[in-house]
């Protein structure tokens, strides 16, 4: 996320159990289950995000070609399915949505999605490379079209809160509202597309690692986040109960047999500061590598998970590599555990 809120190997176990809930699934009977190859696209989309500084794009765009040349396509020995080329990028306010690129956001949504559905379609579990989290709409309206899933929206921060002031309007970024807009809270040009909003209920979405902020923050409304019906699971809990405890926690509420299966979204920022500086918004109450590969070992263990992206770190700000070759190693391990 930027800053609207302050501060398996080729083959692997995706096919998704429609007839038991995840946690009644036993090992053995989810090791018998057919296996689906990880396709790996490219979303190199920087639309939701405002200029780190005057007269320059963000970066976040460069993060799949530097995952690629790291080695990451042939680590997973994942199919190779392309990029849905990124759209001219703008720093100019759009009053008709509210939103900077308002318009081409909407258009890279429909054309992810699009490419998303294929690759559901054709039974690859997605693995995208974004680009800044306002990806999440792509991915969200691809499950809308087929049917109601849930999300494990895995994030340092809610995405969700609005900034209070009204002068904004027409500057809102995509990447730090993506998780409200995919839960029909914006303008219809971006939450209603195929007039089909919400794209994910507000049930069926858990938000997992985030920081703990307050209600009574003057500058945005957080305390709409916690009157909504998401499952928040704060980053001090997971320290609390573990990662592998909190992860599981959220594959009950995936369990329910309304939801077609879930997908998760990973933002970087959730890692603590200190491992992963190469963000938009560093996070000094963010997870560890080892907790969050915790938690996705378990997520991507589960036969009900349908795909999953990864955003936000920019590659302009990790000059040595070493944000984007953790982030490879931890992707490859968790895929392989």
């Amino acid at each position: 996320m930027e800053c609207d809120v302050p501060l398996r190997r080729r083959t692997f176990l995706g096919m998704m159990a429609m007839a038991a809930p995840a946690t009644l699934i036993s090992r053995k009977a989810t090791a018998e289950m057919p296996r689906r190859s990880i396709a790996l696209l490219d979303a190199p989309s920087n639309l939701g995000l405002r200029p780190p500084r005057e007269n320059h794009e963000p970066g976040a765009w460069r993060l799949p070609k530097a995952l690629r040349d790291r080695g990451l396509l042939e680590k997973l020995t994942a199919h190779d399915a392309g990029v849905v080329p990124r759209l001219a990028y703008s720093p100019e306010p759009n009053d008709e949505t509210g939103f900077l690129n308002g318009p081409l956001l909407a258009t890279y949504t429909q054309q992810l999605a699009g490419k998303i559905g294929s690759l559901l379609e054709e039974k690859y579990f997605p693995l995208i490379l974004g680009g800044d989290c306002s990806i999440l709409l792509g991915a969200a309206l691809a499950l809308r079209r087929r049917g109601r899933y849930g999300l494990c929206f895995i994030d340092g921060h809610n995405d969700f809160s609005y900034a209070l002031d009204p002068a904004r309007r027409g500057r809102y970024t995509a990447a730090g509202l993506d998780l409200a807009l995919s839960t029909g809270h914006g303008p219809p040009a971006l939450c209603d597309i195929d007039h089909l909003q919400p794209y994910l209920r507000e049930d069926d979405v858990v938000a997992l690692g985030l920081i703990r902020l307050s209600t009574d923050n003057p500058d945005y409304d957080v305390a709409s986040f916690y009157r909504s019906k998401i499952t928040p699971i704060e980053a001090d809990r997971v320290v609390d109960e573990g990662a592998g405890k909190c992860a599981q926690s959220a594959l009950e509420n995936f369990g329910r047999t309304v939801l077609a299966g879930f997908w998760i979204h990973l933002d970087a920022d959730v890692l603590n500061s200190t491992v992963m500086p190469a963000v938009d918004s560093p996070n000094p109450f963010g997870l560890t590598i080892e907790q969050l590969h915790d938690i996705l070992r378990e997520l991507l263990a589960s036969p009900r998970v349908v795909g999953m992206h990864v955003t936000i770190l920019d590659p302009e700000r990790d000059p040595d590599g070493a944000c984007v070759d953790r982030m490879v190693d931890l992707l490859t391990s968790a895929f392989s555990a």
